[in-house]
C-alpha cells in the first residue's frame, strides 16, 4: 500500500480524514515508471462537492485511457488540515500516489463557479508553485484550467499557464503530444506554450494583450505571435454517443454531495433563458440515445452499488426520448430497489405520466424554477412559463402523491419593479392553494402542503443577453429579500411557506468576477494574503477583507457591477467565441427590454449561430 503523505497523527486530529488518504474504490493506480505524462486534476473545494462533479469524473476517465498518462485528483484540503500542512511543511498532494503535485507535469483546475478563485490560490500556494504564470520554469507543472468560468478567464489570467475553452474531452490528446515533443526537444516553457496558444480552443493569456481606452473599458486584444490567433473557437462533442463516459467512478469511502449514480442524458438547453449562462455557452443540444445511457446505466449500477441514478441534463424534460429511456431504466431500478432522479424539469412539462412512473420507487421532494414573480418579469428573461402552466404542473404533483414543492426565484433581474417582487409571494401561495384545491382532506397524508421558496439575486453573466445589464447593489439586494419576505407573510397560506434567501455580499463579489478583467488578478491575490479561501462557505467568507483587498489595490467594485453598458462595449471576454453569435446576444437584450418572447429552438430556430457546429438540433430539429 502506498505510503500516506500525512502522517498519522494529523489524521488523527482534522475532520473527514478519509477526504485525504485516497485508495477508494475504482480509483486508478498506475506504474509511474512507465508513463510519459502526469496529470493532477483538481477541483478546487472540498472533496465532498469535487467528487460529485461528472466533468472530473469524465476527464479522469479519459486520460486514463491514455496508456502515457496517468490521473490522479486533488482538492482543496479544509481549512483544519490547510493550517496544519503550513505549520508542518507538509505540501499538497495528490490522492492517487500521494506525491507532490509540484512533481506531476500538468495542474488541470476545473473552475465551476466565482467563488473558488481564492482557493486556486490556496492550491497553488500549498503546491509550491509560484502564484504567477510568468515566474513559473520547468520546475512546475503547466497550469491548465476549464470549467463554464473560462469563458471569462480574465480575473484569473495572470496564475494560469492556459486555459481550455469548450469541452474537455477533444483537444487534451494533441496538446500531451505536444507537450511530450517539447520535453524530448528541450524547447523552452514559452516556446511550449506559444505552440499550445495554436491549438483550437486553447487560450494562453501571456500570449495575449489587453489595451485599455481612458475610461477603463477595453480597446482592443493583440496576440503576442501572428499565428497566435485572436479569436478562441471553444470545442465541442458533436456525437455524445462516440466519446468518453466512466463507467468505473471512484466510490468514496464517505458521502458526498452527489451520492448517486449521474447520467447525463443530453447536453444543451433549447429554452434560450436570458439569465442563463449555461443555455448559450453548451448549444446546441445534443441528445445521448436511449441505447447508449441503458449501457451505461446498467455497468454504473453494477459498478458502485448506487442506490439512485439521476438523469442529468440543463432541462431533463426536453430530451426527446424520455418516456422510453425511463420504461427501460424502471425495469432494472425496480428489480434493484434504486431510485430515479429527474432534476431540472420544467413544470408545464412535468406529466402525471412521468410522476406515476417513478413514484412507485421513491418519493421526494419537487423543485421547479419558474424564476420571477409575474408574467411580465417571465417574458423579460424568455422563462416560457404562465401561471396557467404552474399551476397545472402543480396540480398533477399533488395528484401524484408530492407535498412538498421547492420553488426558486431570482431578484435583482433588470427592469424589476415591486409588483414583480409580490408576484414571489402571490405565486408562492397559488400553488399552495392548489394544494388544498385539489387533494380531498381524507387523502392529504401530512395534511398540508410545504412550500420552500427560495430566492438568489440575479449576477450577470458574460455570454448572456443580459451581460448588458447593471447589476443591483447590496443594500438594493437586501431590501429586496426583506420586501419578499413582507409580502409572503401577508399571504393566506403564508404558514406553509418558508422562505430563504442567498446573501448579497457574496452575489455581489461573484458578479464583479463573471464580468471582471485582468485588473481584478491583483485584487484576488492580495484578498487570499489577507486570508480569504472558502469563500463559497458562509461561515468562512470575510467581506471586510475584500473590500479591504478592493479598496488597497484602488479597484472600483460599482465599475463592474452597477455601471451601464453601451451596445458598443467591447468585454473582457469578447475574444472567446462560445458558438453564439454577439449580436444575437443583442438582440435578445433588446427584446427583453421590450418584454418580447423568443421561441424556443424545437418551435424555431432563432439564428443564434450555433448552427455553424452542424449538429444536434440544429440539423435534426
Amino acid at each position: 500500500m502506498q505510503k500516506l503523505a500525512l502522517p498519522e497523527s494529523v489524521l488523527m486530529e482534522v475532520s473527514k480524514p478519509e477526504r485525504y488518504i485516497g485508495h477508494e474504490i475504482n480509483s486508478v493506480v498506475k506504474d509511474k515508471s512507465i508513463v510519459d505524462i502526469r496529470f493532477a486534476m483538481c477541483f478546487p473545494d472540498v472533496y465532498e462537492i469535487g467528487m460529485s462533479h461528472l466533468g472530473i469524473a469524465i476527464l479522469y476517465d479519459m486520460f486514463n485511457s491514455f496508456e502515457d498518462t496517468w490521473c490522479e485528483r486533488v482538492y482543496s484540503p479544509w481549512p483544519d488540515l490547510d493550517k496544519k500542512m503550513r505549520e508542518l511543511g507538509i505540501p499538497l498532494f495528490t490522492l492517487e500516489s500521494q506525491e507532490p503535485v509540484k512533481n506531476l507535469d500538468f495542474l488541470g483546475i476545473t473552475i465551476q463557479y466565482e467563488m473558488v478563485y481564492t482557493n486556486i490560490l490556496q492550491v497553488l500556494d500549498l503546491s509550491g508553485i509560484p502564484f504567477c504564470a510568468k515566474d513559473r520554469t520547468w520546475d512546475d507543472p503547466i497550469v491548465i484550467g476549464g470549467g463554464p468560468c473560462t469563458y471569462n478567464p480574465e480575473p484569473l489570467a495572470d496564475f494560469f499557464d492556459i486555459f481550455y475553452i469548450g469541452e474537455g474531452e477533444t483537444e487534451y490528446r494533441e496538446l500531451l503530444d505536444i507537450y511530450k515533443e517539447c520535453r524530448r526537444n528541450n524547447v523552452s516553457r514559452e516556446e511550449f506554450l506559444h505552440k499550445a496558444a495554436t491549438l483550437p480552443g486553447l487560450y494562453v493569456p501571456m500570449m495575449l494583450d489587453v489595451e485599455y481606452k481612458e475610461d477603463g473599458t477595453i480597446k482592443d486584444f493583440v496576440p503576442k505571435y501572428p499565428d497566435v490567433p485572436k479569436t478562441v473557437k471553444k470545442e465541442l462533442v458533436r456525437n455524445l454517443d462516440d466519446t468518453y463516459y466512466p463507467e468505473k467512478p471512484v466510490i468514496p469511502f464517505i458521502k458526498v454531495t452527489q451520492d448517486r449514480v449521474v447520467l447525463e442524458i443530453q447536453r444543451g438547453c433549447i429554452r434560450g433563458c436570458r439569465f442563463c449562462q449555461a443555455g448559450q455557452i453548451y448549444r446546441p443540444v445534443r441528445e445521448r440515445s436511449v441505447e447508449y445511457l441503458l449501457d451505461k446505466a446498467h455497468k454504473l449500477l453494477k459498478n458502485t452499488g448506487h442506490e439512485e441514478i439521476t438523469l442529468s441534463s440543463l432541462s431533463s424534460s426536453d430530451y426527446s426520448r424520455l418516456d422510453e429511456l425511463l420504461n427501460e431504466l424502471i425495469k432494472e431500478c425496480n428489480e434493484k430497489k434504486v431510485n430515479i432522479a429527474l432534476p431540472s424539469l420544467r413544470i408545464d412539462q412535468f406529466s402525471l405520466d412521468v410522476m406515476n412512473k417513478i413514484q412507485d420507487i421513491k418519493k421526494s421532494s419537487l423543485t421547479f424554477a419558474p424564476e420571477a414573480g409575474s408574467q411580465r418579469m417571465r417574458d423579460i428573461i424568455n422563462k416560457g412559463l404562465t401561471e396557467e402552466d404552474i399551476v397545472n404542473g402543480s396540480r398533477l404533483a399533488f395528484l401524484g402523491g408530492w407535498t412538498k414543492v421547492k420553488l426558486y426565484f431570482m431578484l435583482g433581474l433588470p427592469f424589476e419593479t415591486d409588483e414583480d417582487i409580490k408576484g414571489i409571494a402571490d405565486l408562492s401561495n397559488l400553488v399552495a392553494a392548489t394544494f388544498y384545491d385539489t387533494v380531498p382532506k381524507e387523502k392529504r397524508v401530512n395534511g398540508h402542503v410545504q412550500i420552500v421558496t427560495s430566492t438568489s439575486f440575479f449576477v450577470p453573466k458574460p455570454f448572456t443577453p443580459f451581460q448588458w445589464a447593471k447589476m443591483d447593489s447590496t443594500q438594493d439586494f437586501i431590501d429586496k429579500a426583506y420586501k419578499t419576505k413582507q409580502f409572503i407573510m401577508g399571504e393566506l397560506n403564508q404558514k406553509h411557506i418558508k422562505y430563504n434567501w442567498h446573501e448579497a455580499d457574496v452575489s455581489l463579489l461573484e458578479g464583479v468576477f463573471a464580468r471582471g478583467d485582468r485588473k481584478l488578478c491583483k485584487v484576488l491575490l492580495t484578498a487570499y494574503k489577507k486570508g480569504c479561501f472558502f469563500d463559497a462557505w458562509s461561515e468562512f467568507y470575510d467581506n471586510e477583507k475584500w473590500l479591504e483587498a478592493f479598496k488597497e489595490e484602488n479597484v472600483s467594485i460599482d465599475f463592474y457591477t452597477t455601471r451601464e453598458r453601451a451596445d458598443d462595449e467591447v468585454f473582457p471576454w469578447d475574444y472567446i467565441d462560445c458558438g453564439v453569435n454577439k449580436s444575437h446576444l443583442l438582440r435578445e437584450w433588446h427584446k427583453a427590454q421590450a418584454g418580447e418572447v423568443t421561441k424556443n429552438c424545437k418551435v424555431q430556430c432563432a439564428g443564434c449561430g450555433s448552427a455553424r457546429f452542424d449538429c444536434g438540433i440544429c440539423v435534426n430539429r
